[in-house]
């Protein structure tokens, strides 16, 4: 492998190269979000299709006053802290109520970027003036960490936008443990799980009529293209999404349309691919109710309170460690 001068750029190397040498062939999902994808993923939420963003965004907006009364829930002041906080748009509902309630908190995003972390700062501090923001960059776990004795008070942690649907159930059950291990007694944390639905709202999500998702899979192979060096021909491949309704879990995948061989000069390898051959790009797990409360119980949790919208389509879930 080539020697490289960035440790993200190593360790994207070292991912591809595992994933591209596994059976069934993948690429991890993490990846999608360069300068492309993001702005790809911001016209995603905005598809009649994906109806994931707006349902979450009205829950909150709706029932934005009972689910800050049990953020609070006989606590003089919090510390509101968000894991991987996008563009702010639905944290920003949460922080308008609790600064109307003249509720003493401080906000801290974390994001693993630090350009990420600095946008949202200034959009934040611009468009709530009186905001307490305390942005951090890094790994989530070490930062909760440091920050789990900091100030004493109950700190409740975010973590929106059905984003631990990206996980299989084994991956999940680890990252709430490792959650709760740095988290307090009186600590609250707020999670966003997409429901299961009628199958065909699922499927249509993922796979849009204008192309959009596709765009946003295949970027993937660009981005490899341009950091690893790579020859990906990116007509050569096609995006394929699936819904499987016993497992509650929609799959996407890239379908290699011909018998082809890549070279990935950051990893000195090629890379045979079939004709019809997929990589398997991302699992979106979607829910019922028995799942988030048998989850929470493997993870070491109790469920305090459950919110969901009219249509039972998405739910946000309080929990609190056991």
């Amino acid at each position: 492998m080539k020697t490289s001068t960035s440790p993200e750029l190593t360790t994207f190397a070292e991912d591809v190269l595992r994933g591209l040498s596994s059976t069934p062939k993948q690429l991890s999902s993490k990846y999608f979000y360069d300068d492309e994808g993001s702005r790809l993923f911001q016209e995603i939420m905005k598809l009649p299709e994906y109806y994931l963003t707006r349902a979450e965004y009205k829950l909150l907006t709706e029932q934005s006053e009972v689910i800050g009364n049990a953020f609070t829930d006989g606590a003089d002041a919090i510390d509101l802290i968000e894991l991987g906080a996008g563009d702010g748009t639905k944290t920003a509902v949460l922080i308008e109520h609790l600064l109307g309630q003249k509720i003493d908190f401080t906000y801290s995003p974390i994001d693993i970027s630090k350009e990420a972390c600095d946008a949202l700062s200034e959009k934040f501090s611009v468009k709530f003036p009186g905001l307490k923001i305390e942005p951090h960059h890094g790994d989530y776990f070490t930062i909760l960490d440091s920050l789990r004795n900091g100030t004493g008070r109950r700190k409740v942690i975010l973590f929106l936008g059905s984003n631990i649907g990206n996980f299989n159930r084994e991956q999940a059950v680890d990252f709430f443990r490792r959650l709760r291990a740095v988290m307090n007694t009186g600590d609250r944390i707020f999670i966003g799980f997409d429901m299961q639905k009628d199958p065909r709202v699922i499927v249509r999500a993922y796979d849009d009529a204008s192309g959009v998702t596709a765009a946003f899979n295949l970027n993937l192979l660009r981005r490899i293209n341009r950091e690893l060096e790579a020859d990906f021909v990116v007509e050569n491949f096609s995006h394929y999404a699936q819904y499987r309704p016993v497992e509650c879990a929609a799959r996407s995948f890239l379908i290699s349309l011909k018998k082809q061989t890549v070279h990935i000069s950051a990893v000195n390898r090629s890379f045979e691919f079939e004709q019809w051959e997929p990589i398997f790009m991302e699992i979106s797990q979607k829910y019922t109710a028995a799942m988030i409360e048998e989850l929470a119980a493997a993870s070491g949790f109790e469920i305090t309170e459950t919110f969901l919208d009219r249509e039972n389509f998405y739910c946000d879930s309080l929990w609190q460690p056991k």
